[in-house]
């Protein structure tokens, strides 16, 4: 038998270029942990006043930030570095569609993470995840605010692509109410109430986030049309309203208990009301590598539970007393899948 033939070198160095990916992921994480974007805002600068006004040592400087460049996060010009279009947009703090905080929360919780998925796989569980994920570690975890608010910059970060994706494909004429289950400090509930000046909403989240979904409906203007409500939602009521949303939530806890949360969303919804559900969920027909990704980085950071195909997701709103009247794939970072059902 004749041996076979070597593998072309083009594709050896596409398996190459797989293996060492994680160089422009930590080349990112580690621009914006230094707080280059945010430095760099004020206009461009030399290596030299880089490194000085960020507290650089290293003589990898030079490397770092023309990596940066390669990348598009950068431009050179002359001799000194200067913020692209897309780092000026997405980058620098402050920014409406800033994406600082979900670099931050992957630089310090799913590297990590991601670094024990062989143990995760041969052990059955994500051990490292468990700090800040899961839905028994929520509480805990925004007990203390300074992790509660790097949690919720990171959550910002796609709920804000995701609200504005619901303001506009939805027709929100029919409804004047609406309640965000686990909807964390607000950030779409903010959205969608200032695309729809006619709704008015509430939040259902742990309780310790009450202040910081105050200090952000104060600051989008929108107090007097938001509410928090403080609570379990497996457990206590949930606030009337003519829609329910949620979203990243279901995949959290075992199927038992997310029937049961759609039992409860089924009771608190108004005669005709609409349940939307956005998240990550399999669909083989169409499924990229980024959406298998996607599922299986959430799988590890939410340990025990995981995504549901489209169908048992149906299956499940059903059995709760909904009729499914849309499904659809929305343009948001996730490539989240939407679910529109109403209450029967």
């Amino acid at each position: 038998m004749s041996a076979s033939p070597l593998a072309p070198v083009a594709q050896a160095r596409t398996i190459l270029q797989l293996n060492t990916a994680y160089h422009q992921a930590k080349v990112l994480h580690t621009a914006v942990e230094l707080g280059l974007f945010e430095l760099l805002a004020s206009g461009p600068a030399t290596v030299e006043e880089v490194k000085k006004g960020l507290g650089i040592a290293h003589p990898l400087a030079q490397e770092f930030l023309d990596a940066l460049a390669a990348l598009g996060l950068l431009e050179a010009v002359g001799d000194r570095f200067a913020n692209s279009g897309a780092a000026t947009a997405f980058l620098v703090p402050g920014s409406p569609s800033y994406l600082g905080g979900s670099v931050l929360q992957h630089a310090r919780k799913h590297y990590r993470v991601w670094g024990e998925l062989t143990t995760a796989l041969r052990e059955g569980r994500a051990e490292s995840g468990a700090e800040a994920h899961g839905p028994e570690a929520y509480p805990k975890h925004y007990a203390d605010p300074d992790k509660a608010r790097q949690a919720m910059a990171h959550f910002d970060t796609f709920s804000s692509f995701t609200a504005d994706e619901l303001a506009r494909r939805v027709d929100w004429r029919p409804y004047t109410s609406f309640v965000d289950i686990g909807g964390a400090r607000g950030q779409l509930a903010s959205r969608i109430a200032l695309a729809h000046p006619h709704l008015s909403g509430a939040v259902f989240d742990l309780p310790p986030l009450e202040p910081l979904f105050d200090e952000l409906a104060a600051a989008r203007g929108v107090a007097d049309r938001l509410r928090f409500y403080g609570g379990d939602f497996l457990a206590d009521p949930l606030p009337e309203a003519d829609v329910v949303v949620t979203g990243h939530v279901l995949p959290d806890w075992p199927d038992a208990q997310r029937r049961e949360l759609l039992r409860r969303i089924h009771g608190a919804l108004r005669p005709g009301g609409a349940l939307m559900i956005y998240d990550l969920m399999a669909d083989p027909e169409s499924e990229s590598v980024h959406d298998v990704l996607q599922r299986l980085n959430h799988g590890l950071i939410r340990g025990d539970s995981s995504s549901c195909t489209l169908a048992e997701c149906h299956a499940s709103v059903e059995e709760a007393g909904f009729e499914v009247t849309r499904t659809e794939q929305l343009d948001n970072l996730l490539g989240d899948w939407l679910i529109v059902a109403t209450k029967r």
